[in-house]
């Protein structure tokens, strides 16, 4: 077993609260009163009914929620709000909740280096933002640009993200310049969820990979040489939870069991 404490410690040593985008809810947002011990560390993109039944049925004392559920202010908590049901819910069972977001984006080893293990080899790396206290050598900070060792035509490159992703499709805006034969992808930018803020003005990458971006957004970046694949939100989020509760489990070691659920999912399905 570990302590409350011992459990936020071991992901904030992953996910340092500081490395967070300053918009962002990060870090314990729910403990609920009196020392508990952790037996099971649960883990999850988004909270919800079906999520936190989950949790419950897996006897979870722990909740690790990558999307914050406690975001804007809160002015009130009623029953008859669903998120705010399950945060009562979570009161009452004595389950802390914690959000790590974009802390764990921007962190060495995080969600943006997860996805350019999707092109291979990388020759070189940096953030798009760095984190202001860190150089940008130490490739801390929101998002990632990056130079492949080996460049790929835009098919190869496309069926690397789907497979990477476990995906079977994904919304591809091509470049006209791509679909010459010999044209090849050399330098990409990354970001999960939605990347569009994030890459506007960034000039140079031949491929944009994010969850969602608006259509002017593609648009000007196709119009720039520049092709982009969009894959919906959390569907570039989700593929990295094993990995961050087998680093969990690393941090806590026989503490406690570290578990990912099996019915979070994207709300957006292809029919």
């Amino acid at each position: 077993m570990a302590t409350v404490h011992e459990v936020v410690a071991a992901i904030e040593r992953l996910a340092p609260l500081p490395y967070a985008q300053d918009w962002d809810n990060v870090g314990l947002l729910l403990e609920p009163p009196g020392t508990r011990v952790v037996g099971t560390v649960f883990l999850a993109v988004d909270l919800n009914e079906a999520v936190f039944a989950e949790a419950l049925e897996a006897g979870a004392d722990f909740l690790v929620l990558y999307h914050p559920p406690i975001f804007g202010g809160i002015q009130r908590l009623r029953l008859d709000d669903p998120m705010q049901k399950l945060l009562l819910q979570a009161i009452q069972r004595g389950i802390p909740i914690h959000s790590p977001h974009t802390a764990l984006d921007a962190a060495q080893g995080g969600l943006n280096d997860w996805l350019l293990e999707a092109f291979g080899r990388i020759e070189h790396r940096r953030p798009i933002q760095p984190y202001v206290d860190e150089e940008p050598s130490q490739g801390i900070g929101a998002g990632r640009v990056a130079s492949l060792a080996e460049p790929l035509p835009l098919p190869v490159a496309v069926e690397r993200i789907k497979a990477h992703l476990g995906l079977t499709h994904v919304r591809v805006a091509a470049a006209p310049g791509h679909a010459a034969p010999g044209a090849m992808i050399r330098e990409v930018a990354v970001c999960p969820g939605a990347g569009g803020s994030l890459f506007q003005g960034l000039m140079g990458p031949d491929l944009f990979l994010t969850g969602e971006m608006r259509h002017h957004d593609v648009l000007a970046k196709v119009s720039s040489g520049a092709s982009v694949v969009v894959c919906d939100h959390t569907n570039t989020e989700r593929g990295y939870l094993p990995l961050f509760a087998a680093r969990i489990q690393a941090q806590l070691g026989n503490g406690a069991r570290v578990l990912v659920s099996s019915v979070d999912r994207d709300p957006l399905q292809i029919r």
